[in-house]
């Protein structure tokens, strides 16, 4: 999966609008995509410092990913303690060579500095904004995503008091995210589905998508997850063995989840009718997790799953003998020695 950040380059290139900015991007390139360089020293530093950033032009000559139009122009602040300079790029912001010229430029920028003492500088952007941006919700996603499974384990765990039960909600909701991340993969990085969803692939996934995606589609299996598995118990409170248990269960309860798995699909597949391809994204990613979801996973792999665990559901609980009224742990009737 590729991430990138939004931008102009997801508009279809039959808006008049779009059609005027590449024009205008084209002819002029240095106001099209621009690296921001800034440079904060000593005021007393200013001359050393405004030497330094006037090396920066001579090394993008002759350089293809950056602007040549026009010499860029070093501006200081009142006090001269700040610099900055735009150098631009004849890529649009979200373009390979658009980062490759921002790696140049990080990598030039601390080496043109260097013999200025006291002197610091970064190069922002949209460019630089944009794979920052990405670069932190790669570093941070694996943390959100354990934190959401930890708390799903302890929570159900201590709800239904079996490990088994808590460790199989996280096992079976799990597909259903990595469904709708392949979807998105396979609709929005490729072309083939550019006609029928009305968009034009930039060949990435909208950057916030996959983790918020993630967060969501786990809240709505836990729901469909819980609702089943609630039933499911309250056979077992019954007498019920594992197998009549899950068939009433299942059964009970699946016209329910169909019903909304229905109503979230229908409204998930608007947003693939919507101009933005953000919304594009969510939209198809959210309907097809969720058809999954309701169709394969509450239909057919819960109940073969808890079918094939039998008492095992139930461990570590409490099996001694309850009555409905205590609503707790996983109750089995005794039998003629006393033991479940």
């Amino acid at each position: 999966m590729e991430l990138k950040q939004p931008g102009s380059d997801d508009l279809s290139h039959d808006i008049p609008v779009v059609r005027a900015m590449d024009r205008l991007t084209s002819a002029f390139p240095s106001e099209g995509t621009v690296h921001q360089v800034a440079v904060r020293a000593p005021a007393e530093r200013a001359g050393e410092v405004r030497a330094a950033l006037e090396t920066l032009p001579s090394r993008t000559e002759g350089q293809e990913l950056f602007a040549h139009d026009r010499t860029p122009a070093i501006r200081a602040s009142a006090d001269g303690s700040v610099h900055t300079v735009a150098v631009g790029t004849p890529h649009s912001p979200k373009s390979d060579g658009a980062r490759e010229s921002l790696e140049l430029l990080r990598a030039w920028v601390p080496e043109a500095i260097a013999p200025v003492r006291g002197a610091e500088g970064a190069v922002g952007g949209k460019v630089a904004q944009g794979v920052d941006f990405t670069g932190h919700l790669k570093d941070r996603m694996p943390w959100a995503v354990g934190f959401v499974l930890l708390l799903t384990f302890v929570t159900t765990g201590a709800v239904f008091r079996s490990l088994a039960v808590a460790l199989s909600a996280i096992l079976l909701n799990l597909p259903s995210a990595a469904t709708s991340f392949g979807v998105l993969v396979t609709v929005f990085q490729n072309t083939w589905a550019e006609g029928p969803l009305d968009f034009h692939s930039s060949g990435a996934v909208v950057a916030w998508l996959p983790l918020f995606l993630f967060v969501v589609l786990f809240g709505l299996s836990m729901d469909h997850h819980v609702f089943v598995v609630n039933r499911i118990r309250e056979a077992a409170l019954d007498g019920a063995n594992a197998r009549d248990a899950v068939r009433h269960g299942t059964t009970r309860s699946a016209g329910v989840v169909t019903s909304a798995a229905i109503v979230m699909v229908a409204v998930f597949a608007v947003f693939g009718t919507l101009s933005t391809v953000e919304f594009k994204q969510l939209g198809v990613g959210l309907a097809a997790a969720i058809l999954l979801d309701a169709v394969v996973i509450r239909v057919f792999v819960l109940p073969v799953l808890m079918t094939a665990l039998g008492r095992w559901n139930r461990w570590p609980g409490n099996l001694t003998p309850a009555r409905r009224s205590r609503n707790r742990g996983w109750a089995v009737r005794p039998t003629a020695t006393g033991r479940p």
